[in-house]
């Protein structure tokens, strides 16, 4: 007996990486690309016309997302990308996506990403899904943006400290800046690590030039 095949649109704008995709899933028999484009390309009826069920999008197609969750509700959305920040995955979630894969994920996760999400599930990168991040992103997918916002919001004096940390500064450099003790400048940091899902100073300074 036939099944029928889960119908996928991909967006992608490296058409090297665009093919390469496309040949895999087609590979697949319980799945079928019906339409490809680059994120500035595309047209929103380009993938309600060839009735496709799940939309795979890169991380410049990020404004797609939200116009698919206005004009298309039905349509499924998984975010990909090579190195995406603990923020990008925020906004795809806020966006509407109910997935988000990795491009240096084994072919078998990014392969049952989409089955999992065809069937209704929602899916995150292995590497978040013991984080605290992660309960962040699933309050997000339950309460909606305003309280996914006021989650991952930093106090003023957390955004000075992060700030100081992409300049290089040393806690002790910080703590003579801001005239308070090194193990206050320690705690903020902390705290810091842990709203963001991070786990060094360096990756604290990288999010800073990402944002």
């Amino acid at each position: 007996m036939s099944t029928s095949k889960i119908r996928i649109f991909l967006i992608e704008d490296n058409r090297l990486l665009r093919d390469g995709i496309t040949a895999m899933i087609n590979e697949q028999a319980d799945m079928k690309v019906v339409g490809a484009s680059g994120a500035h390309d595309i047209t929103l009826l380009n993938a309600r016309t060839v009735r496709a069920q799940v939309i795979l999008v890169d991380l410049s197609g990020l404004r797609i997302v939200s116009s698919l969750a206005k004009t298309s509700p039905e349509l499924k959305v998984i975010g990909m990308g090579l190195i995406p920040t603990q923020l990008d995955i925020v906004e795809f979630v806020q966006a509407g996506a109910s997935g988000f894969i990795m491009k240096g994920a084994p072919v078998e996760d990014f392969l049952k990403t989409i089955r999992t999400v065809a069937r209704g599930g929602k899916v995150l990168p292995l590497l978040l899904t013991h984080s605290l991040f992660s309960h962040v992103v699933e309050h997000a997918l339950k309460k909606g943006k305003r309280e996914l916002t006021n989650a991952v919001r930093m106090t003023k004096r957390e955004r000075e400290i992060i700030s100081l940390i992409a300049e290089g500064l040393s806690n002790k450099d910080i703590a003579r800046r801001l005239n308070v003790a090194t193990y206050t400048v320690k705690s903020h940091v902390h705290n810091i690590l842990e709203k963001l899902a991070l786990h060094s100073r360096l990756q604290i300074a990288n999010h800073t030039r990402d944002e």
